[in-house]
């Protein structure tokens, strides 16, 4: 396969296409989600755990219970005011059954 190099600011990048990229992501995972949310998950335009929360139908609240973290700083990990430990982020996979990388 043959991808374009950008420099961005003085920094590398290599232009992968989409499909491409969702295959290297989903390598070795059994734990597949639809392209659409793929999709969206790579614009990185919404929280990634609000994404795959939304998308598995779940509340907030129901979200933290099941992942044994506060509401509170579910909120903070969806709008960005904090990374999530990796514990948190752990627990949110779980939770959310997907890979601890499909939410970072």
């Amino acid at each position: 396969m043959k991808y374009d190099l950008l420099h961005i600011q003085g920094q590398p990048y290599v232009l992968v296409p989409l499909h491409d990229y969702r295959a290297m992501v989903s390598a070795g995972s059994s734990k597949n989600l639809p392209d659409d949310i793929l999709d969206a998950l790579a614009a990185r335009q919404e929280s990634p755990v609000k994404i795959v929360r939304k998308h598995r139908g779940m509340t907030q609240a129901e979200l933290a219970k099941k992942s044994g973290i506060s509401r509170p700083y579910l909120t903070e990990i969806e709008t960005g005011k904090k990374d999530g430990s990796i514990r948190a982020m752990k627990a949110l996979a779980d939770a959310l059954d997907v890979t601890v990388g499909q939410l970072t």
